[in-house]
């Protein structure tokens, strides 16, 4: 339930793009990021700092979206997100004992220290890619096909690097025996 939450916003993004246009669509994302973190709040009694950080982003870019009548604001605000995850991953390399990755997946599985750093700059580093291809696709394609990079191929993006990374930690999964 809690993952489908995560991707209430870019859905009704999607949906009320293709039904009406980008600046009605960046309202309904608006309320439904509202939405989402008051949910969040009253279900869980905690907000994740990343969401508080995309609440600000969505509600400063869409509303400058909407005033300005500019959709590039809005276009923007996918970087700025992604630059933030990289950021954060990277920054975790310095920073406290455990590496974020680490953090994050410590629980359910046990990696040699230097593995927790590689895995930990591999998601760094998408993070930081896909800010950048969200750069080239905005200026480079229109705005449909945008739209459809952001709901579609970024979470396809992130699949796929999950998959690999799968395959990249089976190495250091230990065999059960039957």
């Amino acid at each position: 339930m809690k993952q489908l939450l995560e991707f209430f916003p870019i859905i009704l993004f999607f949906i009320a793009y293709k039904v009406y246009d980008i600046y009605v669509a960046t309202a309904v994302m608006m309320v439904a990021t509202i939405i989402q973190v008051s949910y969040s709040w009253l279900r869980y009694r905690k907000v994740a700092s990343m969401q508080w950080i995309t609440l600000g982003l969505v509600v400063v870019m869409g509303g400058a979206t909407l005033y300005l009548q500019d959709e590039q604001f809005i276009k923007w605000k996918l970087s700025i997100i992604e630059w933030l995850f990289g950021i954060a991953f990277f920054g975790s390399q310095f920073f406290g004992e455990k590496t974020f990755v680490e953090r994050m997946m410590s629980a359910s599985l046990t990696l040699p220290k230097p593995v927790w750093k590689r895995l930990n700059m591999l998601w760094g580093g998408f993070f930081t890619g896909v800010g950048f291809i969200n750069l080239y696709v905005m200026f480079h394609f229109n705005t449909d096909d945008w739209v459809t990079f952001k709901t579609f191929g970024v979470p396809g993006m992130m699949v796929v690097f999950i998959i690999l990374q799968m395959v990249y930690l089976y190495r250091y999964v230990p065999e059960t025996e039957e």
